[in-house]
């Protein structure tokens, strides 16, 4: 058998603004972006560069409970986690972006890791796994 997580939706405010953010700041692929007129939304997928795995459902928010979610789907806990092949590189080229880190860089057993914000306030992981770390494993 073989099952993959193909998305997961990120509640956002406005989808040009979650594009502008994860495309220009995190350097993400804009893989789709097509409208749906029977729903009046757009279907907005994004993606890590060179990733062959999950990508980010950008799902605006359509009803109020969902704007209440909107930087906070996590309860304030870390909601998602950007494996690098080049932590320095990425975390050095988001701080020269803007991104504001909660948690410096630190090492850990798994890898190195730090905590930033997205443009909503949803709390992320930037880490680089060890070579030896299970998930590493798998992708080679």
């Amino acid at each position: 058998m073989h099952q993959s997580i193909v998305h997961i939706a990120l509640v956002v405010k406005d989808y040009d603004e979650a594009i502008d953010f994860y495309t220009k700041k995190l350097n993400f692929e804009l893989i789709e972006d097509t409208y749906q007129p029977e729903q009046d939304k757009r279907w907005v997928v994004v993606s890590p560069p060179g990733s062959t795995g999950t990508t980010i459902l950008l799902a605006r928010a359509s009803k109020p409970i969902q704007e209440d979610f909107i930087g906070n789907q996590a309860g304030g806990r870390v909601f998602l986690f950007l494996n690098s092949d080049d932590f320095w590189r990425d975390y050095n080229d988001m701080i020269a972006k803007g991104i504001e880190f909660v948690r410096e860089p630190k090492e850990a057993d798994y890898g190195t890791v730090a905590v930033f914000k997205d443009l909503y306030g949803n709390l992320w992981d930037l880490l680089q796994l060890n070579d030896d770390h299970p998930l590493a494993k798998r992708g080679k």
